[in-house]
Parts: C-alpha cells; sequence; structure tokens
C-alpha cells in the first residue's frame, strides 16, 4: 500500500512573553483550518505550533514580575496549549525553544554551516565575528540602524536601543542573488502577491548583514564552543520549524520523521515578520546546505478600533471569553469568512454576535434542525428507497448547484482564499431554503399518495446539507460532527473525503439521530456583557465582577406575562408557556385571566417612551407553518423579516390552521432573547389580540401593502 502524501505547516513560534490575543488566534486557527483540509484531501499531515522562549524581553518581562524566566515561559506556554485545546486546534507537533532536543538543532546548524565555511576564504564565509554597534528595537526584534544615532523602529516607531558589543555575524549581503534566483524559479514562494513584491524589493535594494548572537543577555542557548554568547532571536526562533520535527536528533525515529516531511510546505504568519521568513531563514538554509520550505503564506493584521492589536495599546480582545459565550464554532467562522486572507481585516464583537446569529443559528443551523425534524415527522426519520437521486427536477437543479459549490469551495480553499470557500457554501445553504420554500413538503404531507414525493424532496434537502457539512467542517469543526451524527453518517466526519465528495452518496434506509438545534440564536446585548465580564478577568485577575443578575437577560418567571401590545393585545412568545395561560405561554389581556379570584386588578404601570422603543417591530410574512409535536396549541412559523427567516413558535394552533397562515402578513417582536418550547427553539414572537370569552388570537396585520422587515412604529 503506498504511503500517504506528506504536509507540513508551521504557525509563528509565538513570543511567550505574555498571553495570546485574538491576533495570535487568527494566524493559528487559518493553520488549522489548511491541516483539516489536508487531512480530508488524503495527506498525512504534520503541524506545528509552539513558543520563542528566549531574549531580552523574557528577562524584563519576568523581572517585573519578580519570577525568572523559566518560571515566565513555563507558565505563559501552558496558556498556549490551554488556549489551542479550547479553539480545537488539532497540531500535532509542540516546540519549545527552551527545550534540550531544540538547544541540540541550533547548535548542529551553525556548526554545520561553520563546517562548510570552512572551504571557503575568510571574506566569503556565511558566519564570522565582528564588532556590532547600532540601533536595535527590542520589541520587534529589528535592527533599526547600524550607527550609533537615535532611530525609531520602523514597525513599532519605538526608540531603537543601542547596542555596542562584539556578536557573530551572517554574512545575508552574499545572499542577495541567491534569494533573487530563488523567487525567481518559485513565482509562488511567497502569498500573497503583493507581500511577494515586497520581499523582492526589499532584497533587490540591498541585504546588510545580521548579529546572531549577543554576550549581553544570558537568556539564550549558548553558542557552541564560545559560552560567553547566546543565539539571539531569528537563528534561534527559525530553527523550531525543524527541531520540532527531529532534526539534529540522535534517535532514528525522529531522524526519520524530519527526513519524511521536511522540507516545510507551508510556513503560515503575520506580514510584520515575513522578511524575516522569506529572507532570512532562506538564507540561514543555503548556508547550511539544507533544503528550503516550499511556501510563506501571510496575513495581515487583525485591526481593532482601526489599529493593529497591540498588547502595549491596551487594545486587544481575548479569544477565551468569545469561545466561552458563543463556541469555538463562532470564532473560526467569523474570522474566516469575515476577513480576506492577506489582506488587514477588522475585528469587531458586535459583527461577530450577527454573523452567528444569521450564519450559523438563522442559516446552517436552522435548515438542518427543520429539514432533520420533517424527516423524523413525516418519514418515520429514515429514508425509504427513492429512484436515486432525485425524482424532481428541482431536485435534480439542486444536486447540480451542490456539485458547482463543491467544486469552487474546494478551488477557494487550494487558493487560501477562506472567505470565498464559504461564501459558496453558505449560497448553497440559501438554495436549500429556497427549495423547500418552492417544494413545501409540510403542505404534501397532508396529501395522500405523495410518500415518494415527500421522500426524493427532503432527501434532496438533506442529502445537500450532508454535503454543506463536508465543506464547512475545517472551519466549523463542532457543529457539522454533530449534524452529521444526526444525519445518521457513521464514523467521523473528518475521515470524509473532501476531495472526493460527491452528492447522492446519502443512502437509502438511513435512520437519522434525534433533531437538535446545533446553534441556539444568541442576545447581543447579553452576549457582550458576558464577554466584557471574562475578558477584565483576564485583564485584571481577581477583579470583582458585577453580579450576573446585572448583566444577563433573565427568563420571566413561571406564568408571568412575557410581551403586551401597546394596546394591550397579547403578544405570542417565544419562550416556555407559562402556568394557567391560553396563548403560546401569554395570558389573554382580560384582566381576570389569570387572576385570583376575589382579587382587584393591578392597575399596569406607566412606561416612557425610552422603554417602548427598546422594542423592535418589523413586519414578517410566514414562509411556513406546521404543528409542534406534542403541544396541541402551539405553531412552529417560519418568517421572513426581510434580512432573515425567523423561526417563532406561536400559541395560535386553536385560532389557525398551518396552511392558512403561508403569505400573511404578521407583526414580529425582533429583539427578544431566544427561548424554547416544547425542546424548540423560538426566535421572536408574534403580536396578536385576545378576542371573545374563549380569548381567541387574532393576529395583527396589515390592510395595505407593505415589504417584509419594514419596522413598526
Amino acid at each position: 500500500m503506498d504511503q500517504p502524501k506528506k504536509f507540513y505547516l508551521t504557525t509563528p513560534i509565538y513570543y511567550a512573553n505574555s498571553r495570546p490575543h485574538v491576533g495570535s488566534a487568527y494566524t493559528t486557527i487559518v493553520c488549522d483550518v489548511i491541516a483539516r483540509y489536508k487531512r480530508m484531501c488524503g495527506f498525512d499531515v504534520v503541524y506545528l505550533t509552539g513558543t520563542d522562549e528566549h531574549g531580552v524581553n523574557i528577562e524584563r518581562a519576568a523581572e517585573k514580575q519578580g519570577i525568572t524566566p523559566q518560571q515566565l515561559v513555563d507558565k505563559n506556554e501552558k496558556i498556549f496549549r490551554e488556549l489551542w485545546k479550547l479553539l480545537g486546534i488539532t497540531n500535532t507537533a509542540f516546540i519549545r525553544t527552551t527545550e534540550p532536543r531544540h538547544a541540540r538543532a541550533v547548535q548542529n546548524l551553525v556548526r554545520r554551516t561553520c563546517e562548510r565555511d570552512k572551504a571557503l576564504e575568510p571574506s566569503q564565509r556565511a558566519i564570522y565575528k565582528a564588532k556590532y554597534e547600532g540601533r536595535y528595537c527590542i520589541y520587534d526584534n529589528l535592527y533599526v540602524s547600524d550607527t550609533p544615532e537615535p532611530a525609531d523602529c520602523q514597525i513599532c516607531g519605538r526608540p531603537g536601543e543601542l547596542v555596542s558589543e562584539e556578536n557573530y555575524f551572517f554574512r545575508l549581503s552574499a545572499f542577495q542573488q541567491k534569494l533573487l534566483d530563488l523567487y525567481a524559479k518559485n513565482p509562488q514562494y511567497v502569498h500573497p502577491d503583493f507581500r511577494f513584491n515586497e520581499v523582492k524589493s526589499f532584497v533587490e535594494s540591498g541585504l546588510k548583514d545580521i548579529s546572531i548572537s549577543r554576550k549581553s543577555i544570558k537568556w539564550g542557548i549558548p553558542w557552541p564552543d564560545d559560552p560567553e554568547h547566546v543565539f539571539y532571536v531569528w537563528y534561534d526562533a527559525l530553527t523550531s520549524y525543524m527541531s520540532g520535527i527531529g532534526y539534529g536528533s540522535d534517535d532514528p525515529k525522529d531522524r526519520a520523521e524530519f527526513e519524511r516531511f521536511w522540507p516545510a510546505d507551508i510556513h503560515a504568519m503575520g506580514k510584520e515578520i515575513i522578511r524575516f521568513h522569506a529572507v532570512y531563514w532562506p538564507a540561514f538554509l543555503m548556508a547550511a546546505g539544507i533544503e528550503l520550505p516550499k511556501q510563506i503564506i501571510a496575513h495581515g493584521w487583525l485591526l481593532f478600533e482601526q489599529e493593529k492589536m497591540s498588547k502595549s495599546k491596551g487594545n486587544v480582545a481575548y479569544a477565551e471569553p468569545i469561545v466561552k459565550v458563543l463556541g469555538n464554532d463562532a470564532l473560526r467562522y467569523y474570522l474566516l469568512r469575515d476577513v480576506v486572507f492577506g489582506q488587514d481585516g477588522n475585528f469587531s464583537r458586535e459583527a461577530l454576535i450577527t454573523r452567528y446569529n444569521a450564519d450559523l443559528a438563522n442559516g446552517l443551523g436552522n435548515l438542518a434542525n427543520r429539514t432533520l425534524t420533517m424527516i423524523n415527522d413525516y418519514l418515520e426519520g429514515s429514508f425509504p428507497p427513492v429512484d436515486q437521486p432525485s425524482v424532481t427536477q428541482p431536485g435534480s437543479l439542486l444536486m447540480e448547484k451542490a456539485r458547482d459549490a463543491i467544486q469552487q469551495a474546494n478551488a477557494a480553499n487550494e487558493k487560501f482564499e477562506f472567505n470565498r470557500a464559504l461564501e459558496v457554501t453558505w449560497a448553497l445553504i440559501s438554495e436549500v431554503d429556497q427549495y423547500l420554500s418552492i417544494q413545501r413538503p409540510w403542505a404534501e404531507a397532508k396529501k395522500p399518495g405523495t410518500k415518494l414525493l415527500l421522500a426524493a424532496t427532503l432527501y434532496a434537502a438533506a442529502e445537500t446539507i450532508r454535503c454543506i457539512c463536508v465543506l464547512a467542517h475545517p472551519v466549523i469543526p463542532d457543529a457539522t460532527q454533530r449534524i452529521w451524527e444526526q444525519l445518521g453518517q457513521a464514523g467521523k466526519i473528518e475521515d470524509a473525503r473532501i476531495d472526493q465528495l460527491k452528492w447522492g452518496e446519502l443512502k437509502s434506509g438511513t435512520k437519522i439521530g434525534k433533531p437538535e438545534g446545533v446553534f441556539p440564536r444568541i442576545d447581543k446585548k447579553e452576549a457582550l456583557e458576558r464577554v466584557e465580564i471574562m475578558e477584565n478577568e483576564i485583564r485584571n485577575p481577581g477583579s470583582t465582577q458585577p453580579d450576573e443578575s446585572t448583566t444577563m437577560t433573565k427568563k420571566p418567571a413561571e406564568g408571568t406575562s412575557t410581551g403586551t401590545s401597546a394596546a394591550g393585545a397579547a403578544a405570542i412568545p417565544a419562550g416556555a408557556p407559562g402556568a394557567g395561560t391560553s396563548v403560546g405561554g401569554v395570558a389573554p389581556a382580560a384582566s381576570g385571566a389569570g387572576a385570583a379570584a376575589g382579587t382587584a386588578p393591578a392597575v399596569p404601570a406607566k412606561i416612557g417612551i425610552e422603554d417602548f422603543a427598546k422594542v423592535e417591530l418589523r413586519v414578517g410574512v410566514v414562509k411556513s407553518a406546521e404543528k409542534v409535536a406534542g403541544a396541541d396549541k402551539l405553531l412552529k412559523v417560519m418568517v421572513d423579516i426581510g434580512d432573515e427567516v425567523r423561526q417563532v413558535l406561536a400559541g395560535i394552533a386553536p385560532s389557525y390552521a398551518p396552511e392558512e397562515l403561508v403569505g400573511r402578513k404578521v407583526v414580529v417582536v425582533t429583539n427578544l432573547a431566544p427561548r424554547k418550547m416544547r425542546g424548540v427553539e423560538s426566535n421572536g414572537m408574534l403580536l396578536a389580540a385576545s378576542a371573545g370569552p374563549d380569548g381567541k388570537a387574532v393576529l395583527c396585520t396589515f390592510a395595505e401593502e407593505i415589504p417584509a422587515g419594514a419596522k413598526v412604529k
């Protein structure tokens, strides 16, 4: 049996002087998406990340905290590992630059280079000793100038520190033409193209030799045979890409791993360190006679408040609170969908929650849940034999759209166009929504002799959802695995071959699992408050948090009213029915409906216009309606509110048959927190009046033409 193709990719080795923020998480998530995608294409993937734990910044940060450098990096390294676990990162290797195996690798690399240098004249040798005097930025590990005159760092703008001492140098100037030849022979060596042009311009302008050791710093790897010097920054950190997979090891197993997986297929990083990876690193390897990595890819900055995230500026967002409030998939999806890889992108918590509700909750989550529920209700939870793959012409058209989406999404992933791959996939979700709206399986289910047609309709929808889950899995692994299981698919979705994905492989007779929601709608205000509390705890450990009752939206007590219209008409709630209520969990407007006998009716409290203005009312058009299993009064209503279709539960079954609601214009309260009744989530409230002695619900509607989504004032 042939050995699977290998694929080796790396994140940058993160500096361990403080905890990572969302910007660090972005790089790692992108690499995880690539790793998962390549595994689903049949590759044997090694995915390396790690921590850079040497240098003056570590020394100073440790001194400030009153601990040793080793204690500091031990503490921070754990934070990185725990965050990657929380984010579902599937790295297969982790390297710390303080590990003995890494020190051996760095010393091995310089010895190998010096051994090759022996055949050269001293003036041509790659490594030599000389005095260095100039300005250096300790924050970006960058030589600012070769003179003692004050100068600011080109990247962060801070003043460079004066450095004057004897160092070992690397003769980078001798590699200018070799690097330009490398770039000419490998037009995809750096991605994206405009970053590659920046690298080529830098090299064409002339290269200066660089210091690769320090005597003034003690926290580092000793230089072989000259322990007064320690390796400095890039020669040390970059070598981790090899030490992490066995370079320099005496163990035959480690050496075999290095021989199989080196060179790296991809080094991924932020744009600010591309020069060190695309210029310094290949030059170091050329000098040592080691094969070069195949490709360098760089993303832009993740901007927060219109500036690059920076701990020193205090404008950072942390990943942990977002994941704990919204889930791992939410952050991954937002970053890959809203940020074009290679360009700078804006990070906004508000935009993240909006994207979550629109695309995950109302998009994939809602589609999967209602399709599976219909299969469960109308087909006894399994597919009867169907004339594969489609009985209807619309089903055939959906199949063609799915095939096109598979091809386009995979092509986009190969070009690192992750946002495009997701756009194509979510467009397919919209196609399935439209298909179901046209086919109306809930109406067909009531007609005799239509089971075969109904099965074909729902088969086409479910099979397309299966394909969507495979395409989306590298980005949203948690939810897609859950939907995969609900579709009755065996094993792990990660074992499905994304490069061989075909429509029509959902087998007849498949028994689906219990339909369960995977993306509950999130109240934006509540979520933002919870995230802020958690971030404050990260920035100020041990600080007193506000009481949860003051920051989180509470559910009404059992049996209490959850909303009325301005005229006193009862509102149809999105939450659980209250005890003794008659319309969707809300007591009728009549004052005696929920009052104890002989008790004087309470005088309603007055509210100000500012309170009423908090309620968002919009025109909705009912797209479909069906009864909720096990509930006599509840209907599940899909309502178009202009920019999305909402699922709302309403206690109006005694007053309206589901089919007579389709096409009706209604008034929807759209900014209520999601709630559940009978295990089904509701995301809004319909306004209705309560008429007659029986409290019959009469929906509020419009006599004139008005579009879905229009605001009601």
